[in-house]
């Protein structure tokens, strides 16, 4: 069963809203939204989400509100697109068969509001599948996408260190990675899987990711786990 639930806003300073639908309570997105759109978008957006709650299920081929999501870049404009489809989204209260469907046959701007969408639709792991996909892509945006905060939740320990090590092979920001510091904390695979991408890197006369060295800090272990309780080592 889906639970639709709101995560805690985790952006912070100026952060652009829009920009981290998948780390942005839904409240907070449509405040941003209804305070940057304007005219034709602003009503746009008001009849798609009306739609989208009140005719939910398909009717034909494809709903009503998949077909608003398809539109949403050309009536909302690129930079507000993601928040507009994670919106439309939640407000047909897309399940998990909903949410791969408009995976499957949508463009890559749609597959990535899917995967910003997770955390706000979908508690448990039956979405997984779809994050998994996204980190097979080349598409760096599907990439990043997929590391956000249901992907942190979900991923297994392997899958989610060939994923970190994906980012900085294709040259994807570790920004990008929800809750990296402290899923990398003590990670002494990950820290050995690092030093050896690194080593291979200089090896063929290639430069390292200084993203790589932030990474590498992280996995060092806390405190409590070098010093006994009086500070001795352990």
């Amino acid at each position: 069963m889906i639970h639709h639930h709101t995560p805690a806003a985790q952006t912070t300073g100026q952060a652009h809203p829009a920009h981290h639908p998948a780390h942005t309570a839904l409240a907070d997105l449509r405040r941003h939204l209804d305070a940057h759109l304007t005219g034709a978008a602003h009503a746009w957006l008001g009849r798609a989400l009306d739609e989208a709650a009140d005719h939910p299920d398909s009717h034909g081929p494809i709903s009503a509100w998949e077909l608003r999501l398809a539109e949403a870049g050309r009536r909302c404009g690129t930079e507000h697109a993601d928040a507009v489809r994670v919106l439309i989204l939640h407000a047909a209260r897309a399940d998990t068969d909903a949410l791969t469907r408009v995976y499957r046959q949508g463009t890559a701007d749609e597959r990535r509001a899917v995967l910003h969408a997770l955390p706000h639709l979908v508690p448990g792991p039956e979405a997984l599948h779809l994050v998994e996909d996204a980190l097979r892509t080349n598409d760096t945006r599907l990439v990043a996408a997929a590391l956000g905060p249901y992907g942190a939740r979900r991923l297994a320990p392997h899958p989610w260190r060939q994923a970190v090590l994906k980012c900085l092979f294709a040259g994807v920001r570790v920004d990008e990675v929800a809750d990296l510091a402290r899923r990398a904390r003590g990670d002494t695979e990950l820290a050995r899987m690092l030093r050896a991408f690194a080593e291979e890197r200089t090896a063929a006369g290639r430069s390292v990711p200084e993203d790589l060295y932030r990474v590498l800090a992280l996995t060092a272990p806390p405190p409590a786990a070098e010093h006994g309780l009086d500070g001795e080592e352990s």
